[in-house]
């Protein structure tokens, strides 16, 4: 069965979305080819455009599903932005609108930035979006409201 795009609590974006027989894709501008939409793609997607047109993000600095290994396992990252000298500042985990924002997924993405050591992690499922700094030091989570434009970062 074919996904079928909800409103998300993000600002819309005109994605060119195709289908071949029963199954949906969507372009992604940054990887610059059409993928599986899935709700976790469809989140993924209006979140990338928010960044870049919202928030200031170089589209040169995002990377998505790149991987990582973790405790000898493959996992991959949702996104990763860079600064502009290449290191890693914010891990975003996205997930299907449907899968509720808990404590174990935000541990999920707070265990893969401890591979990246990001000073920001987001986890979005697209309705509710949780923004924290990270204080590596200290071992602390400084939760905000609103996430700060990249130029701010």
């Amino acid at each position: 069965m074919a996904f079928t795009p909800t409103a998300l609590n993000l600002p819309q974006h005109p994605f060119r979305i195709t289908q071949k027989e029963e199954q949906y894709f969507i372009f992604d501008e940054v990887r610059k080819k059409h993928l599986v939409l899935t709700p976790e793609e469809w989140v993924r997607q209006h979140f990338i455009h928010y960044l870049i047109n919202n928030k200031k993000f170089p589209k040169s600095l995002i990377q998505i599903e790149g991987g990582l290994s973790l405790n000898q396992l493959q996992k991959r990252t949702d996104i990763v932005i860079f600064n502009t000298s290449g290191e890693r500042i914010m891990v975003i985990e996205c997930k299907a609108p449907s899968i509720k924002i808990s404590q174990s997924v935000f541990d999920q993405a707070a265990r893969y930035n401890s591979v990246h050591k990001a000073k920001w992690l987001v986890v979005t499922n697209g309705m509710k979006h949780c923004y924290a700094q990270i204080d590596h030091v200290a071992a602390q989570f400084l939760f905000i409201e609103e996430l700060p434009e990249y130029s701010l970062l």
